[in-house]
């Protein structure tokens, strides 16, 4: 393959290919190829369709992970794999097979069940709504309505937690920790495991905040971005979560999806 020639990966999915595309995405992350085009396929109903793909796939050099729940149409993109040397990475079927082998069940083979409006998706569409109205502690008096409330200091990564949140149903609200502000009373009239203090580097979040005035077209060098006021800024916030009783975290390093994880495993011991 030419160096320069793009990347050429197809979703191929009898739903919308979310699932597929996403760990398609975090695989891309492992690697320096700025240059891959992800195309997908989705609805597929027919073998004709997936003989489709798969003819462009070969032409282009590509690969296709698929995400299928017929059993006929994955049997299908395996032969058009064999018979056209294409590599084709069924992302959902293994899981369904150690199911079926470990408890003894049978799938439904309904495409797009993930997407169905249910109550789950109805829920989760709530708590977006809720985490967009409450960012940044717009209303205090919604402490006392969220499923969780998340403290930090400006730049620590709140709002897109919150959102990150809200998408998996959780109902949450972030408040910004400032020395110069008295934390609202409802913080104290929530059980503290609502609560979750988060924290960071003080470098790191020199960094951030520098990276964020430059963004602004703003000196770097100012006081909000000096390392004795986010040190100073830091300790406060760790004051205020001990006299809360509430975890802590640390985000040095992590990425979104890591905090949510450590933030849901806090929901769930309370």
């Amino acid at each position: 393959m030419n160096p320069e020639q793009a990347h050429f990966i197809v979703i191929c999915s009898d739903s919308v290919g979310e699932t597929a595309e996403a760990v398609v995405r975090a695989t891309l992350r492992q690697f320096e190829s700025p240059n891959t085009e992800i195309k997908r396929v989705m609805n597929v109903r027919t073998e004709d369709e997936i003989s489709a793909v798969m003819d462009e796939v070969h032409q282009r050099g590509g690969f296709v992970a698929y995400t299928l729940v017929q059993p006929e149409l994955r049997e299908a993109i395996r032969e058009e794999a064999v018979r056209l040397n294409v590599r084709a990475v069924d992302i959902m079927g293994p899981m369904m097979q150690a199911f079926i082998d470990t408890f003894k069940d049978t799938p439904k083979r309904l495409p797009g069940l993930l997407h169905r409006l249910d109550e789950d998706y109805f829920r989760r569409v709530e708590a977006v709504e809720f985490a967009v109205n409450n960012d940044d502690g717009k209303d205090v008096g919604a402490i006392l309505k969220a499923d969780l409330v998340l403290l930090g200091v400006s730049r620590v990564s709140k709002t897109p937690l919150s959102i990150f949140l809200a998408h998996k149903g959780f109902k949450t609200m972030n408040y910004p920790v400032v020395p110069e502000l008295a934390p609202p009373t409802q913080l104290r009239e929530v059980c503290s495991s609502k609560l979750v203090g988060l924290t960071i580097d003080a470098e790191q979040l020199v960094n951030i905040r520098a990276e964020r005035l430059k963004s602004l077209g703003l000196p770097d060098q100012a006081h909000y971005a000096s390392l004795d006021r986010v040190r100073q800024e830091l300790a406060y916030a760790l004051d205020l979560y001990e006299s809360l009783g509430c975890p802590i975290i640390d985000i040095t390093g992590k990425a979104i999806e890591e905090t949510a994880v450590f933030v849901m495993k806090q929901i769930r011991q309370r």
